[in-house]
């Protein structure tokens, strides 16, 4: 193997916060496969460039299994989490993961998702309207951005809300690689531990959630469909939250594209597209491992060896997003690979864009002179986590 570059994962952001990291571009400009090294001293190919990333997720000689050997995983306790939960859709190998999918695919529907509508509004409605009553300043991400989607992603599976703090406070551990292998092993125990509880209490007590479906078509057992329960719980509320409150953050810092939306709301639609492309949370990749050789761009991957494809720069490429560095909200972004892409893409992401996107528009529409309540540069991003966003979003309206 060729040794690593200077380049470690992940890098940083020494220019706009709400700007990939440009070491990545930069390292892929004369070749478009380099190697990096990884938090805990391992090596790995990445890939930043849009053709390129498209290639390694479509490509079936790449797998999305996270417990084999070679995968690239920023955070040890996510292989540990993948391999407690291997039901998964991220976690298992092709035939099995299209079996697993489908069972999902149906509760994830578009048409599915438009019918949930109304129960989203009233939620961001609810939110919003507590926020109001209290007045500003007020954090966004905490009153708001969480809130929603933990709301949302718990009615959908069945969780009890009640239990949103237990399970966002042990996602933020889990996600942020600095906390310590001791504390991110706790929160995975004890995360497993509630969705294994919960899951036997769905079998004793069933609702319409979707933990409850799962149960009763008998193919999966209590610890698959508490695993599959876990990665959907995780994923559905931390990464919208994210979402919102960045999206939130690029519209304040252009202000021309925020009077564009609230001159014509029917362009939120198109509009969340082009936030997610502009401003990816998912900061450290997805990452591949080959199964097989493979050549990408004229680099021999051999099997066995890791690729992490970088979602945040591939979405600011020129090639495939001209002026792709600024913020458009009438561009057309729906080749942006913010929910990845081909076989593994989210499973979610319809529920997603219609959580974004009531929330955008119902906090623009209710919240006509929202604003800053502090400097931008006074703004604190969780450039520690595995998940991008801001820490706090003080605004006031």
């Amino acid at each position: 193997m060729a040794s690593a570059q200077s380049l470690s994962v992940p890098a940083p952001r020494t220019g706009c916060p709400l700007d990939p990291p440009p070491a990545y571009r930069e390292a892929t400009e004369v070749v478009p496969v380099v190697r990096v090294q990884l938090p805990f001293g391992d090596e790995c190919w990445m890939v930043a460039d849009h053709e390129h990333v498209r290639t390694v997720l479509t490509d079936r000689r790449f797998s999305a299994d996270a417990t084999r050997p070679g995968y690239p995983i920023i955070n040890e306790e996510l292989r540990a989490l993948a391999a407690a939960s291997r039901s998964s859709v991220e976690s298992v190998e092709e035939a099995e993961h299209l079996r697993r999918r489908r069972m999902l695919t149906s509760d994830f529907k578009a048409k599915r998702i438009e019918a949930l509508r109304p129960e989203i509004q009233r939620m961001v409605d609810d939110v919003l309207d507590a926020v109001i009553a209290d007045g500003g300043p007020a954090d966004l991400v905490a009153r708001f951005a969480l809130p929603v989607p933990s709301a949302v992603i718990c009615l959908v599976l069945g969780v009890p809300y009640e239990d949103h703090k237990f399970f966002e406070e042990r996602g933020r551990v889990l996600l942020d690689y600095e906390a310590g292998p001791e504390a991110m092993a706790t929160a995975r125990g004890e995360l497993m531990e509630y969705m294994l509880r919960l899951a036997h209490s769905k079998q004793e007590q069933p609702d319409d959630g979707l933990l409850s479906q799962l149960l009763e078509r008998g193919e999966l057992t209590v610890e698959e469909v508490a695993g599959t329960g876990l990665i959907l719980l995780l994923g559905g509320h931390e990464t919208t939250a994210s979402t919102i409150a960045l999206s939130v953050v690029a519209l304040l810092r252009n202000p021309g594209q925020l009077a564009l939306l609230r001159k014509d709301p029917t362009l939120i639609k198109g509009a969340v597209d082009e936030l997610m492309r502009y401003a990816t949370v998912v900061q450290n990749g997805l990452g591949r491992v080959a199964i097989e050789d493979v050549e990408i761009g004229g680099q021999l991957i051999r099997a066995g060896e890791g690729v992490l494809c970088m979602l945040s720069a591939a979405n600011r490429d020129e090639k495939a997003f001209p002026g792709g560095d600024e913020l458009d909200v009438t561009r057309d972004a729906r080749g942006q690979m913010a929910f990845g892409f081909g076989l593994h893409q989210c499973v979610g992401q319809s529920l997603a864009r219609a959580e974004i996107q009531t929330a955008l528009e119902t906090l623009l529409r209710r919240m006509p002179d929202l604003r800053l309540a502090v400097p931008f540069e006074d703004l604190r991003f969780r450039d520690r986590a595995g998940l991008y966003g801001v820490e706090r979003l003080p605004v006031v309206w």
